[in-house]
């Protein structure tokens, strides 16, 4: 995911797309970008705590969403470099432009750690399970969401849980019938908690600034002029039902102007993820997200600053099409966005803990991009 090279290209940006592969290539030493599953954690030592993980919402663990492999080969600190994003599976408490839910860290290694080989491992053959250093082996995590599990089952103190909520899964998950039991061919619980695992792999976009000139240009003005007193008559006759006084002229051309404005940025978005409708990804460190709306953009601001005092920067956003992968579809309220701005320490600090708190910011659709866009 590193950006050497990219001076050659007209789009600064990687894609990311979801591929099925081995459970063996998602593991910790292979240093993947994967969705779902659990976090291969980088430090396999200091992971996240249920308090770190905890919803802003609802107070309950989130649940592992993301990582991408994202390393700065030229500082000495991020020769390894992985950011985390976590999201509670709660869909109430999703709620409209607001990240509450959401959790994203980030780790960093130099090449010379105490966890991983200094040479590249090899990638086409899987590993021994002696070979194997994952973090369940150094460290207690939970064995529902792989997160931090400091609290372990009373009668068998076998089974690791990051807290009480996960316990109880497990427990009537069918743990209660196994634990402790001597017959080994009792089935282990599965708590059906955890996104679909897949593989995240990236190449670069292909995209020129002129492609999408040459898009809008086949609107004829006429095509547009339609749309516009469409939606001027439609206002009108929207006051006319309600009864009393209508808005005055000035009042119609300002909600038009402001309705066909989100239309046309809703069309930017389209028009740019049209050649490759399934990215689920676009990481363009430094660059600028591609937004699904006017409404709910951020300003300098509204983007905190790193704790140590740089600002951030972006590092990549996730896009609307990963819900198509998460099986999060419901009858009554879903997990749902129109994009994750994930902002990371321009510097990429590590000063702190082994993994350094960072910022997202959530945008949906507006209700014009939703019901009115071509």
């Amino acid at each position: 995911m590193a950006k050497s090279g990219r001076e050659e290209r007209t789009s600064s940006v990687d894609l990311g797309f979801v591929e099925e592969t081995e459970s063996w290539r998602l593991l910790s030493r292979f240093f993947p970008s994967k969705v779902g599953g659990k976090p291969a954690w980088l430090d396999l030592k200091s992971v996240p705590t249920a308090s770190e993980l905890a919803c802003g919402v609802c107070g309950k663990p989130t649940v592992f969403l993301l990582q991408v492999y994202s390393p700065r080969t030229e500082q000495t600190t991020c020769f390894h470099r992985t950011v985390f994003v976590f999201c509670c599976r709660t869909a109430a408490c999703h709620a409209r432009n607001s990240g509450a839910c959401f959790r994203v860290f980030r780790s960093q290694l130099p090449r010379l750690n105490d966890f991983y080989g200094f040479e590249p491992p090899d990638e086409d053959t899987p590993p021994a399970e002696d070979e194997v250093w994952q973090a369940e082996k150094v460290w207690n995590l939970c064995c529902v969401c792989g997160c931090g599990g400091a609290k372990a089952c009373a009668r068998c103190h076998q089974a690791r849980y990051c807290g009480k909520a996960h316990q109880v899964l497990d427990w009537k998950a069918g743990h209660k019938v196994a634990c402790g039991a001597e017959d080994s061919s009792l089935p282990t619980s599965h708590v059906q908690l955890l996104f679909p695992e897949f593989d995240l792999v990236t190449e670069p976009e292909e995209w020129r600034e002129e492609e999408e000139e040459t898009e809008d240009a086949g609107k004829d003005e006429e095509e547009k002029l339609r749309e516009y007193e469409e939606y001027m008559r439609q206002l009108r006759h929207n006051q006319d039902r309600g009864g009393g006084a209508g808005l005055q002229e000035r009042d119609l051309e300002a909600a038009a102007r402001q309705e066909t404005e989100e239309d046309q940025q809703f069309r930017v978005f389209r028009r740019r993820v049209r050649k490759e409708p399934e990215q689920v990804l676009r990481y363009d460190l430094g660059g600028a997200p591609l937004w699904v709306s006017r409404q709910h953009v951020p300003g300098t601001k509204d983007i905190p600053d790193c704790p140590c005092g740089a600002p951030r920067q972006l590092e990549f956003q996730v896009m609307p099409q990963l819900l198509n992968y998460l099986q999060v579809d419901s009858l009554k309220d879903s997990i749902d966005w129109g994009t994750l701005a994930v902002y990371t320490c321009v510097n990429s600090c590590d000063k702190g803990t082994a993994y350094h708190p960072e910022f997202l910011w959530k945008q949906d659709y507006s209700e014009t991009a939703l019901t009115g866009a071509p």
